[in-house]
């Protein structure tokens, strides 16, 4: 019932958005951090292939990459504008993620209660 690709398809999205917020707060805690390297993360080609392939996403999982762009003299390669936007970016993205979550689920919730 609830291993429908919609379903497994959301799940996904939200945990690849979780660990995009998660590597993001990381980057930016980390930006005057010599030798840091970004961690980017990288899962929505795979859910996409998936679902258009008809598998279900449910085995698709966020890879956490580490960033191979420029390093500054002190090794960092954190860009804190690019991080800043990104991180608008994703929350948006959960934000509307887990609307479809629960419209989802209120549409359940509904035909249980007989609405």
């Amino acid at each position: 019932m609830f291993e429908d690709v919609t379903s497994s398809a959301l799940r996904v999205a939200v945990t690849g958005l979780s660990a995009r917020q998660t590597a993001i707060a990381s980057n930016i805690a980390n930006v005057e951090t010599p030798g840091y390297k970004a961690r980017k993360v990288k899962f929505e080609e795979a859910l996409q292939g998936a679902v258009s392939r008809g598998e279900s996403p449910a085995g698709v999982s966020p890879s956490v990459l580490t960033s191979l762009e420029p390093t500054r003299l002190n090794g960092n390669n954190v860009n804190l504008d690019e991080e800043t936007l990104q991180h608008i970016d994703t929350t948006m993205r959960y934000q509307l993620t887990l609307r479809a979550v629960d419209s989802k689920y209120g549409l359940l919730r509904d035909a249980i209660k007989g609405a």
